[in-house]
């Protein structure tokens, strides 16, 4: 849970700071870490009643609150905790009269129809989701002043044994060596939208491009031929439905691979964006990890991992490690040995790499130790192994 808030944090951080405003989290340490309950629901009604604060907040900020109350005291497995949530902003308020309409389908109040976006649907469709895990939305808004949604969850505790973690956690730190210059196009009417992927790739030496609209996105594809393309669902002059229908409509369009970025949580919308000739669909807001787990099953990206807790306890006999290590290495056939002793004394990864491999064929573990230690530039070790 505490991922979930900190997620939606890093999300909405640059659409806050784009317009100048403050956006604040305020978390209880009453609030469970690890909890049994709907998580596309409660991270689309934060998105929605977050969206909407930022919308119509033009100077202040936007404060989160979460607290948590235990409503039963029963073993742990069966502990209920009501969550508490609150969403206030320093924005344009509401009207008295027009509170009684604000969670209609369809039904915008005043502001909104002066703000030209969205449908009125975001708070219906919140209200439902949190009615359906157990609590209800109440508002309180002051023209000139500011509003404040509040609603509960009903949940139930858990422990972080319980939480299934994806299989790679750690961190994406370089490109591997010996790829081509990836040209990746993302294509978002929202400058802080694009602006998260930017930051997140550019340090690795990707090539980038942006644009705001399909139809530039069109013609950034056409005359720079981008690997990849991240592409925004929604968006004025041309949305990414057209956008995908013509660039995949061109025989060089299929050598590019297309993932959709949406906010939709409705499980119909991935049937439609993947008819539509997309390779693959992504919901916002999205992981690190899920970016570059699509760019690695699209186009080949492989990376360098920041080293993790998984080497620390064979780390910590260091003594015993080096000694398997030299082992192992002597009894590699041919010049083996000297190859890997010369890549390894210059720090060459390049020259290091093709020649764990070579290893790997008769030699899967060791070939496995050597690139966990090369992968995290552990070449101070792999250094000591060939020391007298």
């Amino acid at each position: 849970f505490y991922r979930l808030l900190d997620d939606l944090e890093d999300m909405f951080h640059l659409k806050a700071d784009d317009k100048r405003l403050q956006l604040i989290f305020e978390r209880e340490p009453s609030v469970s870490q690890y909890l049994y309950t709907d998580e596309v629901k409660v991270r689309q009604v934060l998105i929605n009643l977050l969206n909407n604060a930022l919308k119509f907040t033009v100077e202040g900020g936007i404060t989160v609150r979460v607290n948590a109350k235990i409503t039963a005291q029963a073993d742990l497995n069966q502990q209920q905790s009501l969550i508490e949530f609150e969403i206030e902003d320093t924005g344009h308020g509401i009207a008295p009269v027009e509170l009684d309409d604000l969670f209609k389908a369809f039904v915008q109040t005043s502001t909104g129809k002066q703000s030209q976006e969205g449908t009125g649907l975001g708070l219906p469709i919140s209200r439902k989701f949190v009615q359906l895990m157990g609590g209800d939305v109440v508002v309180t808004s002051e023209v000139g002043q500011g509003t404040t949604f509040k609603f509960d969850i009903q949940c139930q505790l858990s422990e972080a044994s319980n939480i299934k973690k994806p299989a790679h956690e750690k961190r994406v730190i370089a490109l591997a060596p010996n790829q081509p210059r990836y040209r990746i196009l993302i294509v978002d009417d929202k400058w802080s939208s694009r602006q998260l992927l930017i930051k997140l790739l550019n340090p690795l030496g990707f090539e980038l491009k942006e644009a705001e609209n399909g139809q530039e996105a069109v013609d950034l594809w056409n005359e720079w031929q981008p690997h990849l393309i991240w592409m925004d669902m929604r968006m004025p002059v041309m949305d990414g439905y057209e956008a995908i229908q013509q660039i995949k409509g061109h025989t060089k369009g299929q050598a590019t691979a297309i993932v959709a970025l949406t906010a939709s949580v409705l499980e119909e919308e991935r049937a439609v964006v993947l008819d539509a000739g997309c390779d693959d669909f992504l919901r916002k807001p999205f992981k690190e990890g899920d970016i570059f787990d699509l760019m690695h099953k699209h186009i080949g990206v492989n990376y360098v991992y920041e080293d993790s807790g998984e080497t620390a306890e064979s780390e910590g006999d260091e003594e015993t490690q080096l000694e398997n290590l030299k082992s192992e290495i002597i009894q590699l056939s041919g010049d083996l040995p000297a190859k890997l002793q010369e890549a390894i004394e210059t720090a060459d990864l390049q020259a290091v790499l093709p020649i764990i491999e070579v290893v790997g064929e008769t030699n899967k573990p060791l070939a496995n130790a050597l690139a966990k230690l090369v992968n995290g530039f552990r070449f101070d070790i792999l250094q000591e192994v060939f020391e007298d």
